[in-house]
């Protein structure tokens, strides 16, 4: 089966920067079974099946039949030490909880407000107003955290590149289908502040507070909640399975991203159209093979 086409900006804090109980939980999945980030999306999958083939079956991943968060160690991602950007080696392992179960009740909330109400029924265990208030109620224990990663199906939402160096690129170029096979970025929380900050400016000041200034506002409010020794992880995650060794090479999204920015900022309206250009052609094909797929 092949991975899912899904995308993440992940958040990797220190240890240390947790509460207890939670942080000693933790330390012990990171010392016993840690989740590979090549398979992040697989592992997500298999816990959300095993959710659903539950006796009866689970609203959300990784809770009981009652409801409650399942007392199990959570699944926790560690940043590759050769990874960790220069500056952040310091602080210890960072690491990343994979927060499925709130993830999963907002992409639930999601699905619930969509126009489709007929698939609700079929597709929830729940009345559609119990499974809300439980979802509603699975977010609100986070407060006055937030989950650690987000998701893109298909697609990298472009203003996630700003975060990050377009030189810092991390290939590992496994042959298809090898879960291996891996793109990513990494930033310090200070450079990817300081990126989102920039480009927020920039966009709202270009295009005002609509579409990608939406996003880059969204993007830099949620990066406020975390410890500012952490580290932020952009991973095309499964979509690497999609592009070919040679489409890998022509990839140029975040250099073109940054010159987006720059061009809106020396009000430079044909240098803009050319690097949308270039992201328009290269993440084309993945929006045609989502369509026909």
């Amino acid at each position: 089966m092949p991975p899912p086409f899904v995308a993440y900006l992940r958040v990797y804090e220190p240890l240390r920067a947790f509460d207890e109980p939670g942080r000693s939980a933790l330390a012990r999945a990171v010392a016993t079974r840690p989740v590979d980030a090549a398979r992040a999306g697989q592992r997500e999958r298999e816990l959300w099946l095993r959710s659903q083939l539950a006796a009866p079956p689970r609203l959300l991943p990784v809770e009981t039949a009652d409801g409650s968060a399942a007392r199990v160690l959570p699944e926790v991602l560690v940043l590759d030490p050769t990874h960790v950007p220069a500056g952040q080696r310091e602080a210890g392992p960072l690491v990343c909880p994979m927060d499925l179960r709130p993830r999963a009740a907002a992409a639930l909330l999601s699905f619930l407000d969509s126009p489709v109400t007929a698939l609700h029924a079929a597709a929830v265990p729940l009345v559609s107003t119990a499974a809300r208030a439980r979802s509603e109620s699975v977010i609100a224990e986070l407060v006055p955290r937030a989950v650690h990663i987000v998701s893109s199906t298909w697609t990298v939402p472009l203003p996630w590149f700003t975060l990050v160096d377009p030189a810092a690129r991390h290939i590992v170029a496994a042959p298809r289908p090898d879960p291996a096979r891996r793109v990513c970025w990494q930033a310090t929380m200070a450079d990817a502040r300081r990126r989102a900050a920039r480009a927020y400016a920039v966009s709202r000041r270009s295009l005002g507070e609509e579409g990608p200034t939406r996003v880059l506002r969204e993007i830099g409010r949620w990066l406020q909640h975390f410890d500012g020794r952490s580290a932020v992880e952009l991973d095309y995650g499964g979509l690497v399975q999609l592009l070919d060794d040679e489409a890998l090479s022509a990839d140029t999204s975040a250099v073109d991203v940054h010159a987006a920015v720059d061009a809106l900022e020396a009000e430079d309206a044909e240098g803009v159209a050319r690097a949308y250009e270039r992201l328009q052609d290269f993440w084309g094909g993945l929006a045609a093979a989502q369509r026909h797929g």
